[in-house]
């Protein structure tokens, strides 16, 4: 009954829905304090938000978090004290992919060379930290099947790989893919794995990125407003066919992107 108070109080108030697992976002309430409190996770800053006259942080809580207590520093009043969320277990299912292009699977040394320095170029766009408030409900950039969900534990030609860190929709290529909320673009590149890629940063370190892309429709540095086109549904990058694949990152992880969906 808690758990099903709380993610009808996080949609009555159009926050993500508060699911405190691995690769789920942590919707913790503050309180009604005139001023916004700041609250930090291992010394990263954490979104927060006003709903109703109150203040909640955001938490994104990566996948590889183990269950337990995850303490939170929270400032506010000239006064800081810790709050601790409770991280509970989750287990993803399994899919099995056959990729064609046997390189995006191993890559080559030179390939290697060029996925690290992409690495590092995505780290420090999913690190950024705006002090705009972000919109808490997100639109899906583009119409189509739900695919594939979010964390599954990913197996391409029968080898274990990184888990799945967003979201697909299939759709032909060439389908419109649309900002999903208010933004500035912040990377638009064309990278090994992810192929034609847009980040758009929402403020307080909610970031989300459309990859996969046929084409992309914006520059960096671009404002865009939810609903705007940013690109072309495609299948750059490693893929078995046409789809879009939708990240959301919250606090420099990857979270569930449904948990920022719209619900009835």
């Amino acid at each position: 009954m808690a758990a099903f108070l709380m993610a009808w109080t996080a949609a009555a108030l159009a926050l993500p829905l508060d699911q405190r697992v691995p690769g789920g976002v942590a919707v913790v309430e503050l309180g009604a304090a005139p001023v916004a409190p700041q609250v930090s996770l291992e010394g990263r800053p954490l979104a927060v938000v006003r709903e109703s006259g109150r203040w909640y942080a955001l938490v994104g809580i990566a996948l590889e978090t183990p269950p337990g207590p995850l303490p939170l520093e929270i400032r506010a009043g000239g006064s800081t004290r810790e709050l601790a969320i409770v991280v509970a277990p989750k287990t993803f299912p399994a899919q099995h992919l056959r990729i064609a292009d046997a390189n995006r699977v191993n890559p080559t040394p030179e390939d290697l060379v060029r996925i690290d320095q992409e690495r590092d170029l995505t780290e420090a766009i999913k690190l950024r930290f705006s002090p705009t408030m972000p919109a808490t409900t997100l639109t899906l950039p583009a119409t189509g099947r739900l695919s594939s969900r979010f964390g599954l534990r990913r197996y391409f030609n029968g080898e274990l790989r990184n888990p799945h860190s967003g979201l697909d929709v299939a759709a032909p290529t060439g389908t419109r893919v649309s900002a999903p909320a208010d933004g500035i673009v912040v990377g638009v590149r064309d990278y090994f794995f992810n192929g034609n890629t847009v980040f758009i940063d929402h403020g307080q370190g909610l970031i989300t990125a459309a990859m996969h892309l046929s084409r992309t429709d914006v520059s960096e540095g671009k404002a865009v407003r939810q609903g705007d086109p940013i690109g072309r549904v495609g299948a750059t990058g490693r893929v078995t066919g046409p789809h879009l694949h939708w990240a959301v990152f919250l606090n420099g992880t990857a979270v569930d992107p449904q948990l920022f969906l719209k619900r009835p």
